[in-house]
């Protein structure tokens, strides 16, 4: 089960590792085999679902978005916590729209499923 210093800790090292622009940091926080849903992967890599699965896939789209963004930096906003989940929102410096993201964790405390939410 999820508990707000869970949630807050989380928030910090995901949006640090976002931030450093490292990868293999970013994807230490992710089970081998996650899903992960944005609007932004049918423009990125034309996969219609907007749905990509597991890290090679999802590394991947993200080595893209990373390389297309060099000035990537996020601001946390709030930590929402649940039962084995949590939103995090944040605001997106390099193009001034706010973002939620929705995880979904695993026993082992590792992200099964996120969304990316994106605002107008």
């Amino acid at each position: 089960m999820i508990d707000k210093s869970f949630a807050k800790h989380f928030a910090d090292a995901w949006i640090e590792a976002w931030n450093s622009h490292d990868l293999d940091r970013i994807l230490e926080h992710y089970a081998d085999d996650f899903e992960f849903a944005s609007p932004f992967i049918v423009k990125v890599v034309g996969e219609p679902s907007g749905v990509l699965r597991g890290k090679r896939a999802i590394g991947a789209y993200w080595a893209i978005a990373l390389e297309r963004n060099p000035h990537l930096e996020f601001e946390l906003r709030s930590v929402l916590w649940g039962v084995n989940s949590l939103v995090i929102h944040y605001h997106r410096r390099h193009d001034g729209r706010t973002a939620s993201e929705y995880f979904e964790f695993g026993s082992d405390a590792k992200v099964l499923r996120s969304s990316a939410n994106y605002a107008s």
